[in-house]
């Protein structure tokens, strides 16, 4: 895999890990701190990217990149009044 290849997977695979954190991160929002709901909505997303992630063949190395834009899209999703 050449490198341009590998940058534009790697940013999509970040712009997916985002785009799918910021909903359940809009949800984790409206519940109580600690409470069920809120640990659900932290984790439900985290297999799916998990899959994203290998099923692109993407090596382990990348996985911190990931967890950064899931905490990004958790802390915007958090902060959405709609």
């Amino acid at each position: 895999m050449d490198f341009n290849s590998k940058f534009a997977l790697i940013i999509s695979l970040f712009a997916l890990t985002f785009v799918l954190n910021v909903p359940f991160g809009y949800l984790r929002g409206k519940e109580k701190k600690f409470s069920f709901k809120w640990w659900l909505y932290i984790h439900i997303p985290i297999p799916l990217i998990i899959f994203a992630r290998i099923s692109s063949q993407l090596d382990f190395r990348y996985i911190p990149i990931l967890i950064f834009a899931a905490v990004i899209g958790q802390f915007c999703g958090g902060k959405l009044e709609l």
